[in-house]
């Protein structure tokens, strides 16, 4: 009986955190805006540290992933605002440790973006047919699943990433790359003029 009791407790335990993991289109975007703001402001203290441990290639990505950060983030909030709301962030203190284990944080949460919290959220977002969300979640998605791979490819080499690099981000839905090898954006389909370099 205790050992039902438990099951069914942890049964409920899950439900209610998945039910509080998928809010409403609104609560998603204010989630994403807020978690995009934070991961700008981290990815910027993380690329300090990579260029004074004298990982300058690393610092680019930071930066490069930075300017993504802040492109998504604006575009969440344009869509907060035409539902009527403020966009709202809370910045915290990211916690900069080695470079090596800052690549390995970044690849975390950009795995988490990718495989769980964007497809969440675009779930909600269909089934409310907020094409606005569905776009700016979608572009953010593509998006963190490139920066996923490119800290991936950092990790492994990490030691042959001494030099500056440049990095092309779009200005538009924030796809980040090492070379501007096609003429639309993978992302957005935008023509690639609307990419900057960051390096």
């Amino acid at each position: 009986m205790r050992n039902r009791v438990v099951f069914i407790v942890a049964i409920i335990a899950v439900v209610g955190a998945s039910a509080a993991f998928a809010g409403t289109t609104l609560q998603n975007l204010q989630t994403a805006y807020n978690g995009e703001s934070n991961a700008h402001a981290k990815y910027v203290a993380y690329a300090a540290k990579a260029q004074d441990e004298g990982y300058a290639g690393v610092a680019s990505l930071f930066r490069a992933a930075a300017k993504a950060e802040e492109i998504h983030a604006a575009n969440h909030a344009v869509v907060i605002k035409k539902l009527g709301a403020t966009p709202k962030m809370t910045i915290a203190t990211p916690p900069v440790k080695t470079t090596k284990e800052n690549i390995q944080d970044a690849i975390k949460g950009e795995t988490y973006e990718r495989d769980t919290m964007y497809p969440e959220f675009l779930k909600v977002a269909r089934a409310d047919k907020n094409n606005a969300a569905v776009r700016t979640f979608n572009y953010a998605l593509t998006a963190e699943g490139e920066h996923a791979k490119l800290y991936m490819n950092a990790a492994a080499n990490q030691e042959s990433m001494k030099q500056a690099a440049t990095m092309y981000v779009c200005t538009v839905c924030g796809y980040t790359t090492t070379k501007l090898d096609f003429e639309k954006c993978p992302g957005c389909l935008n023509p690639k003029d609307k990419y900057v370099a960051v390096s």
